[in-house]
């Protein structure tokens, strides 16, 4: 899922305003929610990532965003990547976050 997040997130202009650290980052947060992962965001990940919650919200919301547009989009190389069961474990296909 992650991975899925991410690649959507390098297809997209609108990610070049926020650092590619922040991205991942936001990725993983996106990941864990999507996933019912709780915490979606924990100390750990803040110490290791650098970033707190708050500062992960306006990516996470565009990564989320282009998940729920992915299928209608008209690029679909990563969601056909990702929605396949054996190469990208059928995540597309997750409800977003």
């Amino acid at each position: 899922m992650d991975y899925f997040l991410s690649e959507l997130g390098m297809m997209h202009y609108a990610t070049i305003m926020f650092c590619p650290s922040m991205v991942a980052a936001s990725a993983v947060f996106a990941a864990r929610c999507t996933l019912n992962k709780s915490p979606a965001w924990n100390e750990t990940l803040k110490l290791h990532t650098g970033y707190s919650e708050e500062q992960l919200m306006d990516c996470v919301q565009l990564l989320v965003s282009f998940h729920s547009m992915a299928s209608k989009s008209n690029l679909q190389v990563v969601y056909r990547k990702y929605s396949n069961p054996e190469g990208g474990g059928a995540v597309a296909l997750l409800p977003p976050a």
